[in-house]
């Protein structure tokens, strides 16, 4: 059986304990790993590596013996409870193994749960798994997670009082982040919110989102974004003295000026641009990047790009070149052309 779409949502959240086996395939071996466990963690629970009503097999050890599966599907556990059997990696190759132990398999034996690549439509593992209802086969895409998905994984890492605010933020987060990030955020999230009841804000997931670089080169950036001239050359020492890359700092700081160039140039004012802008700008970051953009204008933001990008082709030119003290001549640059 081949499920899809809002099917396929509703068995990650309640899977049917009757199908025998389970295959999940996909590019992504991180969203085909989040999405197995989950599986299994509703399946047999959180205890059942613990208590033993969980079996995992690599495909390599399989290859070798291939009445392992079966063996461990039938096998009793010590423990009572239901109990699963996960495959890993595994390929075409394992079909007739697997095709043997769901033809066996009967009411009170362990589930199978088996996770793959990509596979084609043509797969003999898919075919296997879609061809009969005693088992389920689903396609793990690059799809970020819908507004559905992200409530049971709010409700998972135990957030339940979720601003409407907040979970905008949380739905655009989402579409940015790789799933193993985004699932970390809300964990931190969870942390954050300990005992506090009150509604999940923007300014709750502003403070829980990953940084995207060292918080010290942000602030470099912004010591130019708002002409603090005296302050760039101390903190671009220190940043050298850390080991910071001179060409990824200029690199930041175009990245910072473009977002600033589309926000101060859109049609419907900087706060909107930000709103829209990927990844998503929030909280305390917005309001000092709108300031930035209004006081700045296009003009001068495209001026000060041009500098960036004549800075990066001189670091990226095979000439010999003092990489930081050409960074701190563009930024020193940058930062007196804001307007006092």
């Amino acid at each position: 059986m081949k499920l899809g779409g809002g099917q396929a949502a509703a068995f990650f959240a309640k899977p049917d304990p009757s199908k025998a086996g389970l295959l999940l395939y996909g590019a992504d071996a991180m969203r085909v790993s989040l999405k197995r466990q989950q599986v299994i963690r509703v399946l047999v629970g959180q205890d059942a590596e613990e208590e033993m009503r969980l079996t995992r097999i690599s495909a390599a050890d399989l290859r070798k013996e291939p009445a392992l599966v079966l063996d461990e599907v039938k096998a009793q556990g010590f423990f009572p409870g239901p109990r699963v059997v996960f495959v890993e990696d595994a390929g075409d190759g394992l079909a007739s193994v697997f095709e043997a132990a769901l033809s066996d398999w009967e009411d009170g034996d362990a589930t199978l749960v088996v996770t793959a690549g990509s596979l084609p439509a043509r797969s003999k593992l898919r075919k296997l798994f879609e061809g009969g209802s005693s088992a389920v086969s689903i396609g793990v895409y690059n799809d970020p997670p819908g507004r559905d998905e992200i409530e049971r994984n709010l409700k998972t890492a135990g957030l339940k009082n979720i601003g409407q605010a907040g979970m905008e933020a949380l739905t655009l987060m989402a579409r940015d982040l790789d799933p193993g990030e985004f699932q970390q955020t809300l964990e931190k999230l969870a942390l954050y919110k300990w005992e506090d009841t009150s509604p999940v804000t923007v300014e709750d997931v502003q403070a829980c989102m990953p940084a995207t670089t060292d918080a010290q080169v942000d602030d470099a950036v912004n010591i130019i974004a708002e002409g603090r001239t005296a302050e760039v050359v101390p903190t671009l020492k220190r940043l050298a003295g850390q080991g910071i890359n001179p060409t990824n700092l200029c690199i930041l700081a175009t990245r910072h000026f473009k977002t600033l160039h589309g926000a101060g140039s859109h049609p419907q004012g900087p706060d909107s641009a930000l709103s829209r802008a990927r990844p998503p700008v929030f909280g305390p970051r917005k309001e000092r990047m709108v300031r930035q953009a209004r006081n700045w204008g296009a003009p001068r933001l495209e001026r000060a790009l041009e500098v960036l990008m004549d800075t990066d082709l001189a670091l990226r030119s095979p000439r010999p070149v003092p990489d930081m003290a050409m960074v701190e001549r563009a930024f020193i640059r940058i930062s007196m052309m804001r307007p006092k």
